[in-house]
């Protein structure tokens, strides 16, 4: 071992014991490793509602193995005693599977060894002159992997590099994927798996974590994943499909201010074209979230974050010509939606009466001769086609009967009277 914590590669056909034919899996361990990382998506995890790293660890959801969760922060024990059972993973008499997850991006360690240090270490081995030196995680990777049910990359650093991977950074940062490289499968077969964000959902790690661990448990599929592993179920939509401020896109309203409760494209929001579920599912226990807040899409779950969207809060080049063509036939279409919806809200009772007896508001229940001539036009439009629209003469038939046998009764109770 060097002096940068390096040792030597492992046998590239190398596999730690993975014990699947012992019946079925009670107990799975999980390895978190922290690389490049702000710890953010450490707190997102732990967040986590549906479901909580609680109800992993505690075997609580039906079907699903427990796990035992070797955090460096969230674990209760340190030292010796925490690194135990990484060792015995790396070395195949752990006895029992694993996942590994990894938090932040990925540093080529050769870069800082060779200066004589590390850029993220966890553990210490022993080197040739007899001194403790830190093992950098990244080489705690390198190593856990080959024998891990599944790789799982937390978060926008782990997932496509992030901000340490950003242009000009000088520790030569990449995601999990890059380091691990396009041939490589997991001792079940699976490429790595990609959580991203910034810090991604909480409730997004953990349900992936658990479809991971259904699947092998044997009590479910593999669950989809696109061609960036990325869940399919939760990234396969962009931004602006989900979000609340949508509809005023398609009309033409755009803020110009924040605080406006209208589209932020123009404020330099990339919701249209970025994967990602905060908008409907919130940031944390389904409640906030980027746009939910006011708040601007900057493409923060994308691979190219986040050189390919800075500068930040400055108008998307391509917003120009698609907000200019929203405004045009917006301000049409908004013109109907606001008119239908005037129309809706009346019953037929005030619509014959043109007024409405609202003490809330002076609500003018009046329409203008134009707006009669597109209401006619409209209801045309909308019953045609209809065989038993309102006011037909087959509606007329169909209610004769009962309307003789009250003019029948009302009579009767006229002449008692």
């Amino acid at each position: 071992m060097s002096g940068n914590g390096e040792t030597a590669p492992r046998d590239p056909g190398y596999r730690p014991v993975f014990p699947l034919d012992r019946g079925p899996i009670e107990e799975v361990h999980a390895f978190w490793l922290a690389g490049m990382s702000c710890d953010g998506c450490t707190i997102a995890a732990a967040g986590a509602q549906n479901p909580t790293v609680e109800q992993l660890m505690s075997a609580r959801l039906p079907g699903l193995p427990k796990i035992v969760l070797h955090h460096p922060v969230l674990s209760v024990t340190a030292g010796k005693a925490f690194m135990k059972a990484h060792h015995a993973a790396r070395e195949g008499t752990l006895g029992a599977p694993y996942v590994v997850l990894y938090e932040g991006s990925v540093a080529d360690e050769r870069i800082a060894g060779d200066l004589g240090g590390y850029w993220s270490a966890m553990g210490a081995a022993e080197a040739p002159d007899g001194s403790k030196q830190p093992i950098p995680t990244a080489h705690w990777l390198r190593d856990l992997a080959p024998g891990a049910a599944a790789v799982i990359a937390v978060g926008t650093c782990a997932t496509w590099g992030g901000v340490p991977a950003a242009a000009g950074n000088v520790t030569g940062s990449m995601s999990v994927m890059d380091y691990l490289g396009k041939d490589y499968l997991s001792a079940l077969g699976l490429p790595p798996i990609n959580i991203p964000g910034c810090a991604p959902v909480g409730d997004n790690i953990t349900e992936t974590i658990a479809a991971v661990l259904m699947f092998l448990a044997g009590f479910g599929p593999l669950p989809e994943f696109d061609e960036l592993g990325r869940p399919k179920w939760l990234f396969g939509e962009t931004v602006h499909r989900r979000c609340v401020l949508a509809g005023n896109y398609e009309e033409g309203k755009f803020a110009q201010e924040y605080g406006e409760r209208q589209c932020l494209v123009e404020l330099g929001c990339w919701g249209p074209v970025v994967q990602c579920n905060i908008v409907s599912r919130g940031a944390l226990g389904h409640a906030g979230g980027c746009m939910n807040t006011g708040g601007i899409c900057i493409g923060c779950t994308m691979p190219g974050f986040p050189d390919a969207f800075a500068p930040f809060y400055k108008k998307p080049p391509g917003s120009t010509l698609s907000a200019t063509l929203s405004r045009t036939t917006g301000s049409f279409v908004s013109y109907l939606r606001q008119f239908t919806q005037k129309s809706r809200n009346r019953t037929p009772n005030w619509a014959r009466a043109q007024a409405v007896p609202s003490g809330w508001a002076n609500v003018d229940g009046g329409s203008s001769i134009a707006e009669r001539a597109v209401g006619g036009v409209y209801d045309y439009l909308r019953r045609r086609g209809t065989r038993f629209e309102a006011g037909s003469a087959r509606q007329r038939a169909l209610q004769a009967p009962s309307h003789r046998h009250l003019r029948s009764g009302q009579a009767e109770r006229e002449g008692a009277e």
